[in-house]
């Protein structure tokens, strides 16, 4: 049989875990099937595409860092971020767990057409606000509001909307489909990569927080 792969559009507010002590808001509501588990993660406050399979070597692949899996994000930032901003995300930045790999960013010259939050974001009349398309190749804790707040520009809402070849695909909050076969062959490859050589870590003075996936 088949591995599992459903794409499934996180909503706000829920967490990337099928179990709670706490009692909140888990993917237990959102999927009805067992043995499956996230890919990766997103916070709480973080919306967007997760992952679930029962591939245990897939989920490998896609969160071990030095393979370098491209994550790609629609990020709401505080005031409209200028070059030298947007240079200082494109070359890397230093968290307090190390540099950051260099990311690819745009900014978006109008609002992306996304859901509605349920809970909107916090709005100041004097204060801005401008989009961002970002796209990372490493997993760190929070890493997007990190180094957004970093650059003077901090994370207001946050949307992933790729993982690799894997997009939402006209997902709305709280909806999940299964993966087409183009998707799954490209995941494939990825799958196959045990004879393509890893990139080595570089050699850091602060080691990284290495929480996959998760923003």
């Amino acid at each position: 049989m088949p591995p599992r792969l459903i794409a499934l559009f996180k909503p706000y507010d829920v967490l990337s875990q099928f179990t709670d002590a706490e009692g909140r808001s888990t993917l237990k509501s959102l999927v009805p099937i067992s043995s499956i588990y996230p890919v990766g993660r997103l916070d709480r406050d973080s919306e967007g595409l997760l992952l679930l399979t029962d591939d245990g070597g897939l989920a490998h692949r896609l969160t071990d860092p030095r393979y370098e899996h491209p994550r790609t994000y629609l990020v709401q930032v505080e005031r409209v971020p200028d070059d030298e901003a947007l240079e200082k995300l494109r070359r890397g930045i230093t968290l307090r767990d190390g540099p950051t790999r260099p990311a690819e960013v745009e900014l978006l010259p109008d609002p992306p057409d996304l859901p509605e939050r349920p809970v909107p974001i916090r709005f100041r009349k004097s204060v801005p606000t401008a989009w961002l398309e970002l796209t990372l190749r490493e997993g760190r804790n929070r890493q997007v509001r990190r180094m957004t707040a970093a650059a003077g520009h901090p994370t207001l809402r946050l949307v992933r909307v790729a993982i690799g070849p894997v997009t939402l695909g006209g997902l709305a909050p709280g909806q999940w489909r299964e993966l087409s076969e183009s998707e799954r062959q490209a995941l494939a490859v990825v799958r196959g990569l045990e004879t393509t050589t890893p990139r080595r870590p570089q050699s850091r003075r602060h080691p990284q927080n290495r929480k996959p996936g998760r923003s």
